[in-house]
């Protein structure tokens, strides 16, 4: 087949340069939805009187059998046709004769490719979102199931304060449904028709686009030609949305990588989702979390990628467009293959309960409520403070634990100590009381899963 735009040159393409811009090697994955907007296009052109009824719907057949051939594998795709739109093209010229040149009135493969772009997004971005939710609704039967379990909180990666591991992974939930939320709204920007705009300018055919926006189901219809063809605001807004989701199941991994250790033991993951060492037979290694924190950089990379290109590109359609492809691919590939595995991976693990008596060894972490205690004794939150931290020291230096320390001990420190501090300083008692909207207590935690169980079915 001819290069669509052969008329004007003399000289065929010299087969290096066929090669250094052919993209069917990545953009071939686009192949249904250049079906599926291609015969919305067909259809609407018949609508719209520009192609007769019996050709529209000879077009719209020959691309079904062509949507047949890529699904059953024995489509053909050839790099001499640049790209997915050609070779598509070129296939139905073969199959129903010269009537096919007709599918490419009143549009641009410039239109096209962005047509495809938003319809490949707007179904992967669905995806992803429930692949989100799923993550989301197996912390939450985590953390249903884990109320009861204390451990420290960490800030500074110093242990902080007592906290229940369900409030904990309640915390990584709040971060993951903000993505979901994010890709809520980015498809806002996503879910927009372009098809009609042509190279840049719009069409001198009579066409009907919201006929096409009907047939394909988007929100809305671009309202400016040049625009249209040149925006990659929307992948560049998805890609900043995916990187977060990264950034957030990096984090998680960090934890995982952490807890999974002897120094901390507070998981152990399935041997499903762990892998040996090739020379220490002891090795239960947490790749998982580990290859999720490393692929976070790749999904970082191809955002920066995106940017790049966009950077300083004049309007409208530029060449440079093409790289836009697979930093996109790769980023959704990633994405959706990392939340699947963080999923498999908590499915399976087993939390590993700390002892009381390990945990009271545990750095000083009822300390906040004793300096708490001594603000309701009456001493100003500062002095209640310098108080603590006196006490503190004076058990460092002791080699004692917070709990070992006697009455009359306290009361040299300061006379505001009496015989209830013991009960203000115990872990389970400093959980509970934390009873405010968003606090670690048991009371609320378990309103935040019955308010959660309800917002995640809907």
């Amino acid at each position: 087949m001819k290069k669509p735009w052969s008329g004007r040159f003399k000289q065929s393409t010299d087969r290096l340069m066929e090669a250094f811009s052919a993209s069917i090697a990545y953009d071939r994955k686009l192949y249904a939805y250049d079906i599926e907007g291609s015969i919305a296009h067909a259809q609407m052109l018949a609508h719209s009187g520009v192609i007769r009824p019996g050709e529209a719907k000879k077009i719209v057949s020959g691309l079904r059998k062509i949507l047949k051939e890529f699904e059953s594998g024995c489509f053909e795709c050839k790099e001499s046709l640049e790209d997915i739109h050609m070779n598509i093209e070129s296939r139905l010229a073969e199959l129903i004769g010269p009537v096919a040149g007709k599918l490419h009135t009143a549009r641009s493969r410039n239109d096209q490719v962005c047509l495809d772009i938003r319809l490949y997004l707007r179904a992967e971005v669905g995806e992803i979102r429930e692949s989100l939710l799923e993550l989301e609704k197996t912390l939450l039967a985590l953390a249903a199931d884990h109320i009861d379990f204390i451990l420290p909180g960490y800030t500074h990666l110093q242990r902080a304060q007592p906290v229940s591991l369900a409030h904990h992974l309640l915390a990584h939930l709040e971060m993951l449904e903000r993505d979901r939320e994010r890709l809520a709204d980015a498809l806002k920007r996503i879910d927009v028709m372009p098809l009609g705009s042509a190279a840049l300018a719009g069409t001198n055919f009579p066409i009907d686009r919201a006929y096409t926006q009907k047939l394909l189901g988007f929100a809305k219809i671009s309202n400016n030609s040049i625009d249209a063809v040149s925006d990659r605001d929307f992948l560049i807004e998805f890609s900043a949305a995916a990187a977060m989701i990264m950034m957030h199941l990096s984090r998680f991994a960090e934890e995982v990588v952490l807890w999974s250790s002897s120094e901390f033991n507070f998981i152990e993951l399935s041997d499903a989702f762990s892998t040996g060492s090739s020379i220490m037979p002891q090795k239960k290694n947490p790749d998982p979390a580990e290859l999720v924190r490393g692929k976070t950089g790749r999904v970082y990379g191809n955002l920066m990628a995106l940017l790049t290109v966009m950077k300083s590109l004049p309007l409208a359609y530029n060449r440079d467009l093409q790289e836009d492809k697979e930093p996109l691919f790769d980023t959704v590939d990633t994405v959706k293959m990392c939340l699947a595995v963080f999923t498999g991976m908590l499915q399976t693990a087993r939390f590993k309960p700390l002892p009381l008596e390990k945990l009271r060894e545990s750095g000083f972490l009822t300390a906040t409520d004793m300096a708490d205690y001594l603000v309701e004794k009456g001493l100003p939150f500062r002095e209640a403070h310098e108080v603590t931290g006196q006490t503190v020291a004076y058990c460092l230096e002791k080699q004692k634990h917070l709990e070992e320390i006697t009455l009359d001990e306290l009361r040299k420190i300061s006379a505001r100590f009496e015989k209830d501090i013991f009960d203000r300083i115990a872990l389970e008692k400093s959980v509970d009381r934390k009873d405010v909207h968003g606090g670690t207590s048991r009371k609320r935690i378990r309103q935040q899963i019955t308010r959660l169980r309800r917002e995640l079915k809907s």
